[in-house]
């Protein structure tokens, strides 16, 4: 079967999208968002809204993220006039026993008054230097990342701030892997279960 083929049922469920609200006003979200729509719901529109995420500034544990994420998405779509919102939330995740530490991990959230369904990025390491200090002080992981960059690489000492642009993810990968992309991947992945709610909304196994 064809990837054309493929695409016309998924894409069908979306289809009549028209207005979608993002909780938050950072370019690359709701960048990440188009993107992902843009192959089921060409015709959407996507706006953001500055919204509380209910978590800490720097959340960490996948508890605390989702929570960000959920909060979002339900605050965005509580404003009303619109179809389906968006949470997107990152944070910090432990994995101990690595030498790397503490991983990135973003969360999306969708919800339409309906429904809601959460979706994750893959994950990546932060250097240790700053990673220790936002875990354990709940400092935000994107200004300490800067400042060690711009320490380490002063000839870019005057770029944006990381969440403004490429991220965090785009420095570290060179730019293969820019922020907007890196969250699209969640949000695709918290879209599945809208896309086949067929399969999603019958009861499953035991918890």
């Amino acid at each position: 079967m064809s990837a054309a083929a493929l695409a016309e049922p998924r894409g069908s469920a979306l289809a009549a999208l028209r207005r979608v609200r993002v909780g938050s006003t950072s370019p690359p979200k709701l960048e990440a968002v188009r993107a992902a729509l843009a192959a089921y719901a060409p015709r959407a529109q996507v706006e953001g809204a500055a919204v509380e995420s209910g978590v800490s500034e720097q959340p960490v544990g996948f508890e605390e993220i989702v929570a960000g994420a959920r909060a979002r998405a339900r605050a965005a779509f509580a404003l009303g006039g619109c179809e389906l919102a968006v949470g997107y939330e990152d944070g910090l995740v432990e994995l101990a026993g690595t030498p790397e530490r503490w991983f990135n991990v973003g969360c999306a959230a969708l919800a339409d008054g309906r429904r809601e369904a959460l979706g994750f990025s893959s994950g990546f390491a932060y250097p240790p230097a700053c990673a220790r200090r936002a875990a354990l002080e709940r400092a935000p992981i994107g200004d300490l990342f800067d400042a060690l960059w711009a320490s380490r690489r002063p000839a870019e000492a005057g770029a944006a701030a990381s969440s403004r642009g490429l991220g965090n993810v785009g420095k570290l990968t060179g730019g293969a892997l820019p922020r907007a992309d890196y969250a699209r991947h969640a949000v695709l992945c918290a879209l599945v279960s809208f896309l086949h709610p067929d399969l999603y909304d019958a009861p499953g196994g035991p918890p």
